[in-house]
Formats: C-alpha cells, sequence, structure tokens
C-alpha cells in the first residue's frame, strides 16, 4: 500500500541517530530504563534530516505541556479472526497493461479491497465484476466505499476510509445470472483514471450461491464485459499484495479490566507483525502462499475493558512514517466518525526518531509519550460503559500504529 520515501527516510532517521545515541548512553543494570538529554550532534542530524523532507518544526500535540512526558507501557491484549473472506487486490499496485488485477470465487460474507494506480500513457478504468455459474446469486452489499481518483495518494486513502466508516450503511442488492455479469458499482464504468492517478475502494457483501469475483483494468473507451471475456491475468509485483484471506474481520480485546485511575497511560500496537501478526492466504490465479503485509483490508473490533469513575481517553499515534485515515466509535446508542488526524491532511511525518534508549525501553514493553507524540485524538468515554471501534489499515499510510489508553485529566 505505502512503500515510499517516508519509510526510507525513517530509517535514515533512526540510523543517524543511531550512531550518536549509542555513543552517549550510559550504563545501565538489567531491568532499568535511563532517560538522557538528546545531545547537541543528534538535534542537527534530527534538523538536517527534517529538512531533507521539507518538514516542518515537529508539532506540539498539546495534551503534554512543554517539557513534560510520560510513560506508558504495553498492555496485553488477546486477538481473534472471524468474518467471511477477504479478497485483496494490490498487486501490481502500478499498473502498466490492461487485464485482471484479480481473480477468485466467494459465497457468503465477503470483503474486496482493491488498489491500482494507472501507470499507462492512457486513460483507464477499474472494475469489480460479479459472474456465476448458478442459476441465480444475490449480492447484497451492506457497506462500501471508492475515492475519488486522484495523483495525491494519501488524500485517497482517507477519503475512501471517511466513506467507509460513515454511519449510514448500504443496502444495495445485485442479482446475478449467468451470462448476466454484473459490476459490483455501475459508476466504476464511469469513472476515467488519467494517467498516474490512483483509485483504492473497499466493499463488504453477502453472496447467496458462488460468485467468481474478477478486478480489472481496461481502457476508457472499452465495454468491461467484453473485455473480461478475453482479458488474461496480470502477473503480482515483487510486493505480491494480493490474495485471498479467510477470516476478514480481527477482535481485540484484552484479558484484563483498564482502570485509568489506577493503571494510567497503556498502548498496545497494531500491524508491528510481532504483537499483531499479518494474516496468510492464498493467491487464488495460481495457488502461491502469500501475506498481507499490514493486514490491509482487516476491519478490526477494538474493545478493551474499562472500568472505574475515571474517564479514559482514547488517542491513535503512527509509527512508521505518514499517515491518513478514519475509523468508527460506538459507545452506547451513539455512533460517530473519528478522522485520524481531524485537524490535518496527515500526520506521522514529524514524529521524533527514538534515541538507544528509548528503543530498549519499547522492547521492553514500556514507552514514552510526550509533547512530540503525534496524536489522533479518538475521544474521551465512559469507563463504566463499553465502547468500540473500527479500525483498518487505510490505503497509502504506513504502519504500525499504536492504540493509546489513559486517564482523562
Amino acid at each position: 500500500m505505502n512503500k515510499g520515501m517516508f519509510r526510507n527516510t525513517a530509517a535514515l532517521m533512526l540510523a543517524l541517530l543511531c550512531v550518536t545515541g549509542y555513543a552517549g548512553a550510559a550504563p545501565h543494570s538489567a531491568g532499568t530504563t535511563i532517560m538522557r538529554e538528546r545531545g547537541t550532534a543528534q538535534v542537527n542530524i534530527r534538523d538536517r534530516v527534517a529538512s531533507i523532507i521539507k518538514a516542518e518544526a515537529p508539532p506540539q500535540n498539546r495534551i503534554f505541556s512543554p517539557g513534560t512526558s510520560r510513560m506508558m507501557r504495553r498492555w496485553e491484549v488477546e486477538t481473534q479472526d472471524t468474518g467471511g473472506t477477504l479478497l485483496f487486490s494490490d498487486s501490481p499496485e502500478y499498473v502498466k497493461e490492461s487485464g485482471i488485477l484479480y481473480r477468485d470465487t466467494v459465497e457468503g460474507d465477503a470483503r474486496i479491497l482493491y488498489y491500482h494506480l494507472n501507470e499507462t500513457a492512457q486513460p483507464k478504468k477499474v472494475a469489480v465484476v460479479f459472474e456465476t455459474d448458478a442459476d441465480l446469486a444475490v449480492v447484497s452489499v451492506s457497506r462500501g466505499a471508492t475515492g475519488t481518483p486522484s495523483m495525491d495518494y494519501l488524500h485517497v486513502g482517507k477519503e475512501t476510509q471517511i466513506a467507509y466508516f460513515d454511519t449510514q450503511e448500504m443496502h444495495e442488492r445485485i442479482h446475478v445470472a449467468k451470462e448476466r455479469p454484473r459490476l459490483l458499482v455501475p459508476a466504476m464504468d464511469e469513472t476515467v483514471l488519467t494517467p498516474g492517478e490512483l483509485v483504492y475502494g473497499v466493499y463488504d457483501f453477502h453472496a447467496s450461491a458462488p460468485v467468481r469475483v474478477s478486478v480489472i483494468m481496461y481502457g476508457a473507451d472499452v465495454d468491461p464485459f467484453a473485455f473480461l471475456r478475453t482479458a488474461h491475468v496480470l502477473p503480482r509485483d515483487e510486493i505480491a499484495l494480493r490474495g485471498t484471506f479467510r477470516g476478514m474481520n480481527r477482535i481485540i480485546t484484552a484479558p484484563k479490566i483498564y482502570h485509568p485511575g489506577r493503571d494510567g497511560a497503556v498502548y498496545f500496537p497494531i500491524g508491528d507483525n510481532v504483537y499483531d501478526t499479518y494474516r496468510s492466504g492464498i493467491d487464488a490465479t495460481d495457488g502461491t502462499p502469500v501475506v498481507n503485509y499490514g493486514n490491509y483490508g482487516i476491519l478490526y473490533q477494538i474493545n478493551i475493558p474499562t472500568a472505574g469513575r475515571v474517564q479514559t481517553r482514547y488517542f491513535l499515534s503512527p509509527l512508521g512514517g505518514v499517515y491518513a485515515g478514519a475509523m468508527r466509535a460506538a459507545s452506547g446508542t451513539k455512533n460517530r466518525l473519528v478522522e485520524t488526524p481531524s485537524l490535518r491532511p496527515y500526520f506521522g511525518d514529524q514524529t521524533r526518531p527514538e534515541s538507544a534508549q528509548v528503543a530498549q525501553a519499547r522492547e521492553e514493553g514500556l514507552l514514552l509519550l510526550t509533547e512530540y507524540t503525534e496524536l489522533a485524538d479518538l475521544g474521551t468515554y465512559s469507563s463504566d460503559q463499553p465502547v468500540q471501534f473500527e479500525y483498518s489499515p487505510p490505503g497509502a499510510s504506513n504502519l504500525p500504529v499504536n492504540i493509546i489508553l489513559m486517564p482523562e485529566q
């Protein structure tokens, strides 16, 4: 989804800082975390790297007053994969010719995610086509969105997530019969991608009978159904982000109840492949085992039990680089859409790199939250009432992220 310069820049920043960070590290014993002020050399290196990516001064998150910080500890969580089938189409991501981008047959609950960029010299269209060998298959679409194609990839990613997590659900029924293929959304055949533009869509549906689902890129003046009859499957790119994955949802809960007044600030990561592992699946076009690096298309349902009179405040913090998305929060009878972030188009580009001591503390389950930690505020909620967040890694953004819980001051 995002394999661009910011991930490489983050690695550069960390590599440069490790050179000076270890030089200034004081000896310490096991189980002890030592925090030291950043030296002049580190500040200079950080400023140099910031100038490379044309970043401004790191923003203050307004949660802490200048010069203050808070130590967080990792909160133990449990995961369970549930739901239907995820069809993930993101390879080739940069499409150089017309063809079938991904194809598989599903029945029951399913989700399709497609993410492709027109790297040809001609205008193109991208569509999802349903076919069936049954007399009739009814496809009921319950949720979904497609962002407006653009060369602003972060905007496309965020716009698609805002629409997907909107509290309004869809109720579309598509009747697919033998020799009568149908488009997932008729507007797909009216949406043109000029060269360099990205399209990103996510849809949840239920198929009453087996349907063959094909994601295609075809000429702007070509009939999609006629094209599909002779089209061939395009080869994967080197990243190989496409496949079929059983269990399209992941439930995150915790074995221990969080008491904000007693437990203080805590966090847990999503998309790090350590505590939140990547999903494995099959590329149905040739049977090759694949890994969903980033768990794109997986819908996370986050339910952390809380209790106590002190309210709980939630945040999302990007760790891997630039990030722009949205989430849905439900508490009681109220549902709300949360943009991540809400005050900027994106964030994660100005997070200060960690020193060697901070990196070691993180490996031990501790993390320092400072005025410069980039945060998206997910809201404050009563701790004696359940709250559920829906989250899915946004296209064009980097992972992992931290979900943070802390007492409301």
